[in-house]
């Protein structure tokens, strides 16, 4: 599968597969080195070769330069280990240790493959397209059916040991919440108060369906905010992004702020923080797209590799 120009990309232009591996959903696109979305379709994630047959069948006759693969985790990373491109640990049955990029590779016949996680991807797709541009530090929070963030520092994505696991920081637990915490290992972590079903867990409601002045979401706030003082204070970032179905809930934002600076205590002493906090910690720009738009971002980046 070489790379060529397509007829439906205005002036000829390279294009590029996206994928995002979601728990529930997988979506596959194709796009243009702008970040633009030219198609795109998605499909129940269901057991893997049911699935990636759908992927493969979806690629196998699209003309791509080069494919990003944003996925939930945990996965493999670092080319030098010998499970780069798995899926290793994941609780998401049947796709333990599953090589989605040996299989992509083999199948599609493609080698110039970008993979790391949705939330990283989503980051990279912010700083290339979205509200970072050309920003070198930036965090990128997710807020939805799980907590996830992605990071990038002096330019580079952040990856380590494994990746980054923002969702499970410890938090101080606020006086007046009873609420143990859904998460099997932590309890106390951010996503164990604060994702889609710390909410629905505790107003026995869909979080959806809860009115925007109810008590639930200052506590909300509460958490997120704590947590983004805690990002603040160890990776530094220029700007902090978040988005997420919950993050739908606009109100959330002013909220976030406010606790962010309690918690700083103005220990930061930075007009972003103290002054200009508004243009500091803001919604994602790519809003819905940016994980798919970043599959495409890793897709750009590892075509620019020899």
């Amino acid at each position: 599968m070489g790379c060529s120009s397509t007829s439906s990309v205005p002036n000829g232009d390279k294009i590029f597969g996206g994928i995002v591996c979601g728990g529930a959903i997988f979506e596959v696109a194709i796009g243009d080195i702008k970040g633009n979305i030219i198609e795109r379709t998605s499909f129940e994630t269901s057991d893997p070769k049911t699935t990636m047959l759908q992927v493969i069948d979806y690629f196998k006759k699209k003309k791509i330069c080069s494919l990003g693969v944003a996925s939930f985790g945990p996965i493999d990373p670092d080319k030098k280990s010998e499970t780069y491109g798995y899926i290793t640990t994941t609780p998401k049955r049947g796709w333990t240790n599953f090589n989605i990029i040996g299989v992509l590779k083999k199948k599609l016949g493609i080698e110039k493959i970008g993979f790391d996680t949705d939330v990283n991807a989503a980051c990279l797709g912010e700083v290339l397209f979205g509200s970072a541009k050309n920003i070198n530090n930036t965090l990128y929070l997710y807020i939805g059916q799980g907590i996830g963030g992605g990071a990038i520092i002096e330019g580079e994505l952040l990856h380590g040991l494994l990746h980054p696991e923002m969702g499970h920081i410890k938090l101080l637990r606020k006086k007046d919440d009873k609420y143990i915490g859904h998460c099997p290992y932590h309890r106390v972590c951010l996503e164990g108060l604060a994702d889609e079903t710390s909410i629905e867990e505790r107003t026995k409601t869909k979080f959806k369906n809860i009115p925007p002045d109810d008590p639930v979401w200052d506590l909300e706030a509460y958490y997120i905010g704590q947590a983004c003082a805690f990002y603040i204070l160890t990776m530094s970032p220029q700007k902090i992004l978040i988005g997420g179905p919950v993050m739908n809930q606009t109100q959330l934002y002013p909220m976030i702020r406010k606790y962010a600076k309690e918690f700083l205590n103005e220990y930061i002493q930075k007009e972003e923080v103290l002054h200009n906090i508004d243009n500091y910690i803001i919604p994602n720009g790519l809003g819905n797209d940016a994980m798919i738009v970043g599959a495409f971002a890793l897709a750009i980046e590892a075509d620019k590799e020899k």
